[in-house]
């Protein structure tokens, strides 16, 4: 595969000599430092009407979601009342033919009573991991950013974005301001979402947020971006089995147990939408609030979960970022050569129906047509969840030695005419620099 573009340089923190002195966290008999309420910021969760007064939030917008409004704010337009969801199948064979996946919305698929309690034990087994994770990602932001104004990827990012917001004020007494916005593959970053930001924010506070990566397209897309707004285009994500960031929290490919459901553990909140149709010149991307699905929501759940967590790795965080800091976090992509490799062996004609990680997999299994799950033969007993959800949906799992992931799903190709896919941009017509020849 011959590379036609070169991806912009990912912006590295400044070297630092000597870490910044870590403050000492609140002793573990406190409870975690919670946010404001929202009955003491006059807003309320939800859309907030376009009439609504200012301290109401931001008009026309969905607000805060379902989310505290002190823990975030979207800058998203309200969509809710558009028809937008489209069977599975029906979306799937569009966007083989070249149709964008931000221009509708899948069916949120909602779980049944097994599967929530397999959710719900993945959050038990997983919340201590998870509260490690953030404190450490936290960390080596604050080496270059002191006190950052957080941009979460609506919508997996968001709740990175909100425990991150609550590390700081937990071990540091800061409040920290968070934002979500859309960053779509193919389109890019949200503009007025950042001309709103820079407005109101130093440029250089500003730091990109997502949940994990996969085969590195947000990156990428930042990449392509971000410096020519005058933005760091440095992403913090929890876990990076990608390689393709310098922030984390790990690099392992562990399950986030907020990618085991859509919105009732996103604010409710749908993936971003940008279709001239709903969208203006003017406009924030849009998205949608399922108020319907207020009785199921676990948002706020699983966000208190984990930070109930902190005072337990507080210690660990302090004594081992710095030794994270120092170490080589130099992005490498392997996690696109072996999508490649994978590509190869399956003859699948377009890397982006490779889905690699637990995360993207699961997303496979929840709303796309999946043809195939690959799991690392010792990685099988962290995945029930992915194994009850390909069950239910009569999806073949093959164990596959040598997987530098936890788990990869696959997309079945759906064109009725039997033609080979279209995506809106071939993904396969670019690759990173940094990706040698069978690299590993």
């Amino acid at each position: 595969m011959t590379a036609t573009t070169q991806p912009a340089a990912t912006t590295q923190p400044a070297a630092a000599t000597q870490p910044p002195a870590t403050t000492q966290p609140a002793p573990a008999t406190q409870p975690p430092a919670t946010t404001q309420p929202a009955a003491a910021t006059g807003r309320h969760p939800g859309p907030v009407p376009v009439d609504a007064p200012a301290e109401a939030g931001l008009p026309g917008t969905i607000g805060s979601g379902s989310y505290d409004p002190a823990d975030v704010t979207f800058l998203l337009k309200d969509l809710s009342a558009a028809d937008l969801e489209r069977a599975t199948e029906d979306r799937e064979e569009d966007m083989q033919r070249g149709r964008h996946y931000s221009e509708d919305l899948p069916v949120e698929y909602q779980p049944d009573e097994s599967y929530l309690a397999l959710y719900h034990q993945a959050l038990e087994r997983s919340a201590t991991r998870v509260a490690l994770a953030v404190g450490l990602v936290c960390e080596l932001v604050r080496v270059a950013k002191p006190a950052p104004v957080l941009v979460s990827i609506a919508r997996a990012g968001t709740p990175i974005g909100i425990l991150m917001r609550r590390w700081y004020a937990y071990s540091l007494g800061l409040d920290v301001p968070h934002y979500a916005i859309s960053v779509i593959k193919d389109r890019g970053i949200d503009l007025n979402a950042v001309r709103y930001l820079t407005e109101r924010h130093d440029p250089a506070a500003l730091q990109f947020v997502d949940g994990w990566t996969g085969k590195g397209v947000m990156t990428r897309v930042l990449a392509e971006a971000a410096p020519g707004l005058g933005l760091d285009d440095t992403m913090a994500v929890l876990a990076d089995p990608a390689r393709c960031v310098s922030l984390y929290g790990t690099r392992d490919d562990f399950l986030i147990p907020s990618a085991c459901l859509n919105s009732t553990v996103s604010g409710l909140v749908s993936r971003t939408v940008l279709n001239a149709e709903h969208i203006g010149p003017a406009d924030f991307h849009g998205a949608k609030y399922y108020r319907d699905l207020e009785p199921h929501d676990l948002s706020r759940h699983f966000i208190e979960t984990v930070v109930a967590r902190f005072p337990e790795v507080a210690a660990e965080v302090a004594a081992t970022w710095p030794e994270l800091w120092s170490s080589d976090r130099t992005p490498t992509w392997a996690g696109w050569a072996a999508v490649e490799r994978i590509a190869e062996r399956y003859e699948i004609p377009d890397v982006a129906m490779v889905k690699p990680g637990v995360g993207e997999a699961t997303r496979v299994l929840l709303r796309r047509v999946p043809w195939r799950v690959l799991v690392a033969p010792d990685r099988v007993e962290e995945l029930p969840h992915v194994l009850a959800l390909a069950e239910a949906r009569g999806v073949p799992v093959e164990e596959m030695p040598g997987l530098p992931f936890s788990c990869v799903g696959l997309v079945r190709p759906v064109r009725a005419d039997g033609e080979a896919p279209v995506f809106h941009t071939p993904q396969s017509r670019w690759r990173p620099s940094d990706v040698a020849e069978g690299g590993q």
